[in-house]
C-alpha cells in the first residue's frame, strides 16, 4: 500500500522532479517507509512506500526492469503474486515483491496483464521504448487514482491534495459536482469536487502515447456475471469456497496484521474464516463504548472467544472521539459526509502495531444486507400505481407528506412523480441527503443536472452477458456497489486508513466472488433473514446470536455535540460557506435553525456535510470562485 504520482508532458516545467517530490511530500502519510522519483524522457514519476510484502529496500519504487525500459509506480496489492510468479518462470526475479511480478506480467502480456491480477491497485507503467504510459485501476475501485488532462499533459496521483500541490491545477470548485455533493454527501466518479480533476473509473485503464490518450474498460462488473445454476447446496458450497479463498489470499503479508471486528455478520464471517485457515491466533480489534446504546462489545467478545482470537478492545469515550474529529477532517482528501468513524478505528488499530487489517466492507452490498433490497422488490410489486396520471400521483404524495411528515415520505412522494417505477428511476432517491427543493434553497441559482446514480444505472444495466439479464437483486447490488460503496465507503476507507499508514483489505470484494454472487438467482439470494445466502453458506460458522442480532450502526451523539460543544465550530463554518458566491446564506441559515429547533427532517447528518465542505475548501485554500 502506497501513494503514487506522475506527470507526463514535462516540457515547460522548470524543475519537474522537484514538483513531483513536492507531490510525494503530500503523500508521506500513505507511505512512511520510503520515497522515490524517476525522471525519464518527458515524464517524471513519484512514489511513497508502505512496506507490506518483501520489506527490503529492493522493493522500493519507482521500480524498473534490468533493461531500464519499463518503470512502474504502484499502490495496492496483487494477492495472487505467488501464483503469477510461477507462470512467469522465464523472468529473472530480483525481489520477492508483488511489484516486480506486475512488471514481469506486463513484459509478457502487455496491457492485458491486468486480466491476470487479483487484487486492489492503482498503477502506472512507463514503456520508454514505445514512449507509452499506461495508468490503470483495479476492478472494484478499491484504490483511488485521480488525474487531470491538460492538453498534452497528464498529471495523476493517489490523492487530490497531491495533485493540487503540483501548483499546475487551478483550485476551482466544479459547480455540477457541487450539486451531486449536496444531494449525496459525495461526488460520483468520474467527477470530483475539483474542476478538471477526474477519478479513473474502476476497471479502466488509460493509455497515452504521442500526446493522445485512449480510455479503455478492461473489466465490467455486470458483464462479468454469468447465470448460476445447480442446487442450493452447490451454490452455498461455491460461495463458501470463493470467500474462503479470498480470505486466504488477503492474509498474505510480511507485517503484523489483524481484522476489524464489530460483532456484525460481515466482520464475524471474515474473522471466522481467518481462524479456519490460520495456524496462529488472529488479532482482532473493536472500538467500544461504555454507553450501552453505542456498544457492540458483547457481540465482538462472543466472536473473539468462539475463534480464540487475540482480541483488543479499545474503549473510547464520546468526548475522546470528539477530540479526534479535527484530525479526521484534516485527513480528508475529498470532502465526505462520512469518514470520522473509520479514522478512529484505523488510528487505534495502527497504534496497536498493526500495519494491515481485513474488513467486512462490501458484505451488505453483495449479500443484500440493506433495507433497499427488500424495499426495491416491494416497489416493483406496486408498479400499478404508475397507471394513474402524474398529477394524481403528485397530489397523493403531497397528502402523504402532510399526514406523515418525514424524510421517508418526502422520498416516496418524489418517487411517485417519476416517469417509471423501475430501479433506474426510484433507486437514485435511496441515499439522497438533500432533496431537490433543499438543494435549490442552498444554491443561489442554476439548473440541476440529472441524478448521477440514474446515469450510472442506465449505462451499467445496458451491459451484461449476451442472453443473460442480471437478477433483480443483483441489479440492486450493482447500484449499491457502483454508487454508495465505491464513492463513499471505499473512498472514506482509503483516505482515513491511509492517514495512519494502515492497509485495509476487503475479502468480500474479490472479483471471483462478486461475479459469481451476482449470477445467483433471486430466490436463492433473497434475504428472508439477514444476508441469508451468506449465513447459510457459512453455517455453522456463525452463532445464531450474531445472525439474529439487530443491525447496529457505529453511532455517536452527533446531534447533541452539534447543538452544544461543537455549535460554535458548526456555525462558523456554515457562516463562511454562506459567504461564498454560489451559496444562498438564507438557505443554510434556515436549515440550521430547523435543526436547532428539533425538526426531524433536518438531522445532524443533513448539515454535517455542509460543514465538512467548508472545512475542506478552507484547508485546501480554495477561494470564492
Amino acid at each position: 500500500m502506497c501513494g503514487i504520482n506522475g506527470i507526463l508532458g514535462i516540457s515547460g516545467i522548470d524543475d519537474p522532479k522537484a514538483v513531483v517530490s513536492r507531490m510525494n511530500d503530500k503523500l508521506d502519510h500513505r507511505g512512511p517507509d520510503a520515497a522515490g522519483t524517476f525522471l525519464g524522457e518527458d515524464l517524471v514519476l513519484g512514489h511513497r512506500r508502505l512496506s507490506i510484502i518483501d520489506l527490503s529496500d529492493a522493493g522500493n519504487q519507482p521500480f524498473s526492469d534490468e533493461e531500464a525500459r519499463l518503470t512502474l509506480v504502484f499502490n495496492g496489492e496483487v494477492y495472487n503474486y505467488r501464483e503469477l510468479r510461477d507462470q512467469l518462470s522465464d523472468y529473472s526475479f530480483r525481489t520477492g515483491t508483488d511489484t516486480e511480478v506486475i512488471l514481469a506480467a506486463y513484459k509478457k502480456w502487455g496491457t492485458d496483464c491486468l486480466d491476470h491480477f487479483n487484487g486492489m491497485f492503482a498503477l502506472a507503467i512507463w514503456d520508454a521504448g514505445a514512449r507509452q504510459l499506461m495508468i490503470a485501476r483495479d476492478r472494484m475501485g478499491i484504490k483511488p487514482l485521480y488525474y487531470s488532462w491538460q492538453g498534452s499533459r497528464l498529471i495523476f496521483s493517489s490523492e487530490i491534495r497531491s495533485l493540487l500541490a503540483s501548483d499546475l491545477i487551478p483550485r476551482k470548485l466544479d459547480k455540477a459536482a457541487l450539486v451531486d455533493y449536496l444531494r449525496y454527501q459525495t461526488v460520483h466518479a468520474p467527477a470530483t469536487i475539483v474542476e478538471n480533476v477526474n477519478v479513473l473509473m474502476p476497471g479502466h485503464r488509460m493509455i497515452i502515447a504521442d500526446g493522445e490518450y485512449q480510455m479503455e474498460r478492461w473489466w465490467n462488473m455486470a458483464a462479468a456475471a454469468t447465470p448460476v445454476s445447480g442446487s442450493r447446496k452447490e451454490i452455498l458450497q461455491n460461495v463458501r469456497e470463493k470467500l474462503t479463498r479470498s480470505v486466504e489470499l488477503r492474509m498474505r503479508a510480511d507485517v503484523p496484521f489483524g481484522a476489524f471486528l464489530s460483532g456484525g455478520i460481515d466482520s464475524s464471517a471474515i474473522v471466522g474464516l481467518m481462524a479456519e485457515v490460520s495456524d496462529a491466533a488472529i488479532s482482532t480489534f473493536s472500538v467500544t463504548f461504555n454507553e450501552r446504546e453505542f456498544s457492540e462489545a458483547p457481540f465482538a467478545e462472543l466472536i473473539a472467544k468462539r475463534f480464540n482470537t487475540d482480541h483488543h478492545e479499545i474503549r473510547l469515550t464520546p468526548d475522546r472521539f470528539k477530540e479526534l474529529i479535527p484530525d479526521a477532517l484534516a485527513a480528508m482528501d475529498h470532502p465526505s459526509g462520512d469518514g470520522p468513524n473509520t479514522y478512529v478505528v484505523s488510528k487505534v488499530t495502527r497504534d496497536a502495531g498493526i500495519t494491515m487489517a481485513l474488513s467486512g466492507l462490501g458484505g451488505d452490498e453483495l449479500f443484500a444486507g440493506y433495507d433497499i433490497f427488500t424495499r426495491a422488490v416491494s416497489l416493483l410489486d406496486k408498479r400499478w400505481v404508475m397507471s394513474f396520471p402524474k398529477f394524481i400521483r403528485r397530489f397523493g404524495g403531497e397528502i402523504m407528506k402532510s399526514v406523515k411528515p418525514s424524510v421517508a415520505s418526502d422520498k416516496t412522494a418524489a418517487i411517485l412523480t417519476e416517469d417509471y417505477l423501475e430501479l433506474e428511476y426510484f433507486y437514485p432517491h435511496n441515499r439522497l441527503v438533500f432533496d431537490e427543493r433543499t438543494v435549490r434553497s442552498v444554491l443561489r441559482s442554476g439548473k440541476l443536472p440529472k441524478y448521477a446514480p440514474h446515469r450510472f444505472l442506465l449505462e451499467e444495466l445496458a451491459y451484461g452477458t449476451p442472453g443473460f439479464s442480471l437478477p433483480f437483486l443483483s441489479k440492486v447490488s450493482l447500484a449499491e456497489i457502483g454508487t454508495y460503496l465505491q464513492n463513499v465507503l471505499l473512498r472514506d476507507t482509503d483516505q482515513m486508513s491511509m492517514a495512519h499508514a494502515l492497509e485495509v483489505r476487503t475479502p468480500f470484494l474479490d472479483h471471483h466472488l462478486v461475479s459469481y454472487t451476482l449470477g445467483v438467482p433471486d430466490p436463492e439470494r433473497f434475504p428472508h433473514t439477514p444476508k441469508k445466502l451468506l449465513t447459510d453458506a457459512l453455517d455453522p460458522l456463525l452463532p445464531r446470536e450474531i445472525i439474529d442480532r439487530q443491525k447496529m450502526g457505529f453511532t455517536l451523539p452527533w446531534d447533541h455535540w452539534m447543538k452544544n460543544e461543537m455549535k460554535p465550530f458548526c456555525e462558523d463554518h456554515l457562516k463562511a460557506l454562506g459567504q461564498r458566491p454560489w451559496i444562498n446564506p438564507q438557505g443554510t441559515d434556515a436549515l440550521w435553525k430547523r435543526f436547532l429547533g428539533g425538526d426531524p427532517k433536518v438531522s445532524w447528518s443533513r448539515l454535517w456535510h455542509l460543514i465538512v465542505l467548508e472545512h475542506w475548501l478552507q484547508s485546501n485554500h480554495f477561494g470564492e470562485d
